[in-house]
């Protein structure tokens, strides 16, 4: 706050005897004292401003900002607090945006975009700096002119009329800001969450065959197993068929098992896949892009792909739900009151266009348990960790994360652009009919599914920086807290 002072000065001057004002004041009032009044003066240094993106900037030490519109230049984001030497190029965000992308399916828009992007800032030779990253998507298929009707009506259940509401004015080609192309800068800024959650507690169950890191590693490993067979056999033999042992079972495989976030739809209109169909233990990002509706069953898949071709050809559309898990979280992410890690993640998922409800855990289906039936029994397991014997939970207790599955569920309403007659009003507020033209999902749930994960990413990088700032910044009490190890950079990775 701007620094102050205060000044007393007289209302009335005092008597004098020059023939000024106070020597011609009656004598009676002249006896009186002369009140003064009090007068605030303010000091002239600036307030600091400070300007944020209103609505368009998520996360708090992991920020994220994304600008653009559908039919304008280009859309993107700007990353701000992306730890620096993590190793970063356009691949590794291009996966996940190809995933995103119209034109991919017939079950999809048929828009035309390849959604290139294009770091401009925050990496150099190949690593993050730590200062903001900026990336860019340009767009290349706009039409316009199919927007002239919806210039004059509202688009009934879209943000046409309530844009104007807010703003009194909205760009009108493709929706501009209410169009799912917006969340191409999310799906971008997901894509580098993964890698620093890759980085710090590894992503994948994955079969590395036998390269330089093997050998590496085996050169490491094998004089010490070979200096103890000796000790126990001095067998020449034994010595030669431990190399060749060893040399096999590392030239087969290694398994990394570490964080992972899978998205995958899991309803698509009235067809639901039943949840004991899928081992949220064993899924694999293979199983979820093996079709085009990203379901992990294929009969089920099939299923909803009719469902969807259906109204597809008849001009309408339908909703569905996105299942998503997260395996291998690590324990005690989210704060509680306020920011729930469920809180955080339902803020996440329901930023996302089209989203009409989430639950995690039970859900719903939980208020029709008993607290015997409900309750996640604790057990030790083998190597003595705190685990639950069900996952009523959804991986989350008290708003902070235990270590089992997050699991949670995104319902996606019809998209609202269709291609049959509907009764809306104009802008004029006069009643008349509309039908939509342009090219529109019939079903957003299938390219839906990198958006939930690239959002999940988002909170939980968010939520692993500021339980490292809080809570490991002294050492933890190492028998209640899991230990918090740094993760080690790749030898191109260390600058």
């Amino acid at each position: 706050m701007a620094a102050s002072s205060i000044a007393s000065k007289q209302f009335l001057v005092a008597p004098r005897t020059d023939g000024s004002l106070g020597s011609r004041l009656p004598s009676g009032l002249r006896q009186h004292p002369s009140p003064t009044v009090q007068i605030l003066f303010r000091s002239a240094t600036p307030k600091k401003l400070e300007i944020k993106a209103a609505g368009s900037t998520f996360g708090t030490y992991f920020r994220v900002t994304t600008f653009g519109e559908s039919h304008g230049g280009g859309v993107g984001c700007t990353i701000d607090g992306c730890p620096p030497r993590i190793r970063l190029s356009e691949a590794d965000m291009q996966f996940d945006l190809d995933r995103r992308r119209p034109g991919q399916s017939r079950i999809t828009t048929p828009r035309k975009e390849t959604d290139t992007c294009k770091i401009q800032s925050g990496v150099s030779e190949g690593v993050t700096t730590g200062t903001p990253i900026h990336v860019f998507v340009p767009n290349t298929d706009q039409r316009g002119h199919d927007y002239n009707e919806m210039s004059v009506a509202y688009r009934p259940s879209h943000a046409d009329a309530t844009y104007d509401m807010k703003y009194g004015v909205r760009s009108v080609q493709g929706g501009g800001r209410s169009s799912a192309r917006e969340t191409i800068g999310r799906v971008a800024a997901g894509a580098v969450a993964k890698k620093i959650l890759k980085q710090f507690a590894g992503t994948e169950v994955c079969l590395f065959p036998c390269d330089l890191g093997l050998i590496l590693l085996f050169r490491c490993v094998y004089p010490f197993w070979s200096w103890y067979m000796r000790i126990l056999v001095n067998d020449l033999l034994c010595h030669c068929c431990l190399f060749w042992t060893l040399n096999f079972l590392l030239s087969v495989f290694i398994v990394v098992v570490g964080h992972q976030i899978l998205a995958f739809v899991s309803q698509a209109h009235k067809v639901v896949l039943p949840e004991d169909l899928i081992d949220y233990e064993a899924l694999t990002l293979d199983q979820v892009e093996s079709n085009i509706a990203r379901c992990p069953d294929p009969e089920y898949a099939e299923k909803m792909i009719a469902a969807i071709d259906a109204v597809r050809v008849r001009g309408d559309s339908v909703g569905g739900v996105v299942t998503c898990i997260v395996r291998n979280a690590p324990r005690g992410l989210g704060s509680p009151v306020f920011d729930k890690l469920e809180a955080e993640l339902a803020k996440a998922a329901m930023s996302l266009p089209a989203t009409k409800g989430f639950e995690f855990g039970s859900g719903f289906a939980g208020t029709f348990m008993t607290g015997s039936e409900h309750n996640d029994e604790f057990y030790t397991d083998e190597y003595g960790n705190i685990r639950t014997r069900t996952n009523r939970s959804g991986g989350i207790q008290g708003g902070i994360s235990n270590g089992e599955i997050i699991n949670m569920r995104v319902a996606f309403k019809p998209t609202s652009t269709i291609g049959r007659k509907q009764n809306t009003v104009t802008r004029e507020k006069k009643e008349t009919e509309l039908i939509a033209r342009g090219r529109h999902d019939p079903c957003v749930v299938p390219r839906a599914v990198p958006m939930v994960e690239a959002m999940v990413a988002l909170v939980l990088v968010d939520q692993l920086m500021a339980q490292y700032a809080q809570c490991y910044l002294f050492p933890p009490n190492s028998d209640l807290q899991a230990p918090f190890k740094l993760p080690s950079l790749e030898p191109a990775e260390m600058l």
